[in-house]
């Protein structure tokens, strides 16, 4: 199990030469820890269930620590990354080139780390999460591979989230940038399997391209339509089952809390994640005068979130906790009274699933309350309370019914049935799914990339 806090580069950055043959590896090509997002979550649950499923080795390429302090991304504290199990190596490849490659450096070394892996003769497949860059690297890799003459054996599997669609393609579109939304969904459909995190990714994906399709003629949507499956996001459920009551006491014990205190949030810092609508529905309620409201995360939003906290008739009970680890939050969900995450779409981003919110059903605890923007309907299905987008008052009473007109028995029942349909989303039920795809071929990327 992962358990141990690691240095920055979470496990060895070195590629490592093998004193015996190795049969089978997979490669993720990902913006990994300490990035706060759901594919670096799910990267490593996929990376250690393929340890557990036969892989003898995963190698997880991604992005230099410096690089990604750049990039304004939230990322977690250093400290609280867990380890990866011995078997899984991250390489994070130096920069290609000098001053004069003004934006491809990076990149060049992801891709030119790709060929190696692609070439040394170890049977591979190759998962990449989020379309642009890490797809258009793959794809570059692949074919650099086959030019070099080398025997080459991979296996590509792309999955979309949405916001890489949106980021790209649909901006491309609006644009009338033809060749960049080209770049994005031919390089999606070259890969031998195309998945997305949910229905309405998938659905998402064939709208945008019928949107090129009909400014340009292609038939990228009717393509998407055949090949794109759907493979929900990977979550360790072991985490968050069975977790040990004194240890539960203790945690929170050491954040100034105690089971059942306080109303929870915990995702990203952003805009689109309705916390300003939170804080709001609060104050509203009627249980802000017994429970405190915790924010916990990361992101853009920090300091605007913080100044309208402020400004809240119950800002000495609103409480930000901004280095919450990987191990801690299991059991700040399972401790929550509610969990709210009313998340609203945004021209920036829309929730395509909601990993946290799966993860608190499986953690137990208080009800969930959230919206049913983007995909957060099949994260959550009927076991959670749903609010309309950007409505406090809407939140504030199902706050209250969570609360106050909940009996303990109703709770109990809830959460457990709220969990069972969560564990769908456990690591193995996905990786499963999702590997069984590898075990035949439809030709339908190599015709596409004919």
């Amino acid at each position: 199990m992962e358990t141990t806090a690691v240095s920055s580069t979470a496990a060895s950055t070195t590629p490592v030469a093998h004193d015996r043959p190795i049969d089978k590896r997979l490669v993720i090509v990902v913006r990994a820890d300490p990035v706060i997002c759901g594919h670096s979550v799910e990267a490593r649950n996929l990376a250690e269930t393929a340890l557990e499923r036969g892989f003898e080795e995963v190698r997880i390429v991604t992005w230099p620590i410096e690089q990604l302090q750049k990039s304004g991304l939230p990322l977690k504290p250093l400290d609280s990354v867990l380890a990866y199990s011995p078997g899984i190596f991250v390489e994070r490849p130096e920069p290609i080139g000098d001053y004069k490659v003004i934006d491809g450096r990076h990149l060049a070394g992801i891709t030119g780390r790709l060929i190696e892996l692609f070439t040394d003769g170890v049977p591979t497949v190759c998962l990449s999460l989020y379309l642009s860059p890490h797809t258009l690297a793959v794809t570059d890799a692949v074919r650099a591979a086959r030019g070099t003459g080398l025997p080459v054996n991979v296996t590509t599997i792309a999955e979309a989230v949405g916001s890489d669609v949106t980021n790209v393609v649909r901006t491309a579109v609006d644009a009338g940038r033809f060749g960049a939304a080209a770049h994005i969904l031919s390089s999606y459909l070259s890969q031998d399997h195309c998945v997305a995190v949910s229905q309405y990714t998938r659905e998402l994906i064939i709208a945008e391209s019928a949107l090129v399709d009909a400014q340009h003629g292609t038939r990228y949507a009717a393509q998407c339509r055949d090949r794109v499956s759907i493979s929900y996001p990977a979550i360790d459920a072991d985490s968050y089952l069975d977790l040990d009551e004194s240890v539960l006491v203790d945690v929170l014990a050491a954040r100034g809390l105690q089971p059942g205190s306080y109303i929870l949030f915990l995702s990203r810092l952003t805009a689109a994640k309705g916390v300003d609508d939170l804080m709001a529905g609060y104050a509203l309620s009627a249980s802000s005068q017994n429970k405190i409201l915790v924010i916990a995360g990361r992101g853009p939003q920090e300091q605007n979130l913080r100044d309208l906290a402020a400004q809240n008739p119950f800002a000495d009970r609103i409480h930000f906790l901004t280095d919450v680890g990987d191990a801690e939050k299991p059991y700040l969900m399972a401790g929550c009274a509610a969990f709210v995450l009313p998340s609203k779409p945004r021209p920036e981003f829309v929730e395509t699933f909601g990993i946290a919110l799966a993860e608190k059903m499986l953690a137990g605890g208080g009800p969930v309350i959230t919206t049913l923007t983007g995909g957060i309907g099949e994260a959550v299905g009927d076991h959670a309370i749903i609010v309309p987008v950007e409505d406090p008052r809407a939140i504030a009473s199902a706050i209250d019914h969570a609360l106050l007109e909940t009996s303990d028995d109703e709770r109990t029942d809830w959460a457990a049935r709220a969990r069972a349909y969560a564990m769908q989303f456990d690591r193995r039920v996905v990786f499963d799914r999702m590997f069984s795809l590898t075990t035949h071929t439809t030709g339908a990327a190599a015709a596409a990339r004919d």
